[in-house]
């Protein structure tokens, strides 16, 4: 019998043999894992692939968790579980500042796998409960696009309103796409209108002062 999906987690862990420790512990117990060595990977892993827990370590060769994590916050909000890692940063005041950028967790190496597991399944648990749509998977500059989009907008006129190449757009445009699960521009828009309960999220997807399509079919 195949074991049930419990969650995906994004282990980041320059250290190879930490990392895959980590990865095959909670792979055995049904996690989905995804690993990244340096910082901007894991940032560019999220995303593209919704992701319920981070586990990330403080030292990186490139940026810190710390900075990691107040991205992922902003970005994600509560949708997102984050545990910092550190086997140098041990004091309270490590702690303390990690929780202060929005970290949920803090393990100081060397750790029990029992415990880590632990934490993890409940940050997963809790990920888990935050309701969201397809759409709260988008990161807020994906989500300005989509809203653009909603206008009638084409990826040149958006490139223009944020002053960005257009390739940029395009970029983005092709995250929003593989997140939503679709295949063309009309269809994320119209994923959107039904992702949203009555017209409150639509009034949202719009830009104020302009108007939302009246009608599918001019998409």
């Amino acid at each position: 019998m195949g074991t049930r999906r419990r969650g995906r987690i994004l282990v980041v862990d320059d250290d190879s043999v930490i990392s895959e420790l980590i990865a095959t512990t909670l792979a055995e117990h049904g996690f989905e894992i995804r690993c990244a060595a340096e910082g901007r990977e894991a940032l560019h892993l999220v995303e593209r692939e919704a992701t319920d827990v981070a586990l990330l370590d403080v030292h990186l060769p490139d940026i810190s968790g710390y900075q990691i994590c107040h991205r992922l916050r902003e970005d994600f909000g509560d949708t997102i579980g984050i545990m910092l890692v550190s086997g140098e940063r041990k004091e309270s005041f490590d702690r303390a500042a990690g929780m202060l950028l929005g970290a949920d967790d803090y393990l100081v190496k060397p750790f029990v796998l029992e415990e880590l597991l632990a934490r993890v399944q409940h940050l997963a648990r809790r990920s888990r409960a935050v309701p969201r749509t397809l759409v709260d998977r988008l990161t807020p500059r994906e989500r300005e696009i989509l809203r653009y989009l909603t206008t009638g907008m084409d990826h040149l006129d958006i490139a223009r309103e944020l002053v960005v190449a257009p390739k940029t757009i395009d970029k983005h445009i092709e995250h929003i796409l593989l997140k939503l699960g679709v295949h063309s521009r009309a269809q994320a828009i119209a994923l959107a209108f039904r992702d949203a309960p009555g017209a409150g999220t639509l009034i949202e997807l719009a830009p104020f002062g302009q108007p939302l399509l009246q009608n599918r079919s001019e998409v």
